[in-house]
């Protein structure tokens, strides 16, 4: 069975509907650890030993963080920055998360049909998160296709509560080792592994 720990990134928790059912939906999932950086780091001091060594102690590693500018909240920025650093992550002996996996779940406002070349936003999810897959790459991490929930401002009850049951899933399934790399890597979106 892979650990998984969850970093969850959200300035403003309190006002998002589906993080909320995203966030119940995985609470207290066996295997799982939910890390929540606003509220254990609300003065942004992190503590760098601290993270390192949930990071050692876990497999499976998921930022999961509202699409705030195309890319994550300034705390999870942060805590790449001091957490991931030379020596330990990367660099010539920083080998220390070779072989973990990562997983991005981020949450938007836009409908998939405006995240590609055609779209408003002119770019795909997966172009806007290569940033996330460079730095997991730069640790020798296996960087996962993303659950992406899009629209999150106009869905309706039932279908955040779908959104729900399928991230349990996607982590069931990656706690469980229920799927190979092979495909895995088939998918644009990891949520397309749980229909």
């Amino acid at each position: 069975m892979n650990k998984i720990l969850i970093l969850f990134a959200h300035p403003a928790f309190q006002k998002s509907r589906i993080n909320k059912e995203l966030v119940k939906a995985v609470q207290g999932l066996e295997g799982v650890t939910f890390h929540d950086l606003y509220e254990n780091y609300p003065d942004f001091f992190i503590d760098i030993k601290r993270e390192q060594k949930l990071l050692l102690d876990n497999d499976i590693i998921v930022w999961h963080h509202p699409f705030y500018w195309y890319s994550a909240p300034s705390l999870l920025k942060e805590w790449m920055d001091m957490v991931l650093e030379h020596g330990f992550a990367y660099g010539k002996e920083g080998r220390a998360l070779e072989g973990k996996s990562v997983l991005s779940v981020v949450s938007t406002g836009g409908q998939m049909e405006v995240y590609n070349e055609k779209g408003a936003n002119k770019y795909t999810i997966s172009e806007f998160l290569v940033p996330f897959r460079q730095s997991a790459n730069l640790c020798r991490m296996k960087y996962l296709p993303p659950f992406v929930v899009h629209g999150s401002h106009i869905l309706v009850e039932g279908d955040i509560l779908k959104y729900a049951e399928r991230y349990r899933k996607v982590l069931c399934i990656l706690r469980d080792k229920g799927y190979g790399i092979g495909k895995i890597n088939e998918v644009q979106y990891f949520n397309e592994l749980t229909d």
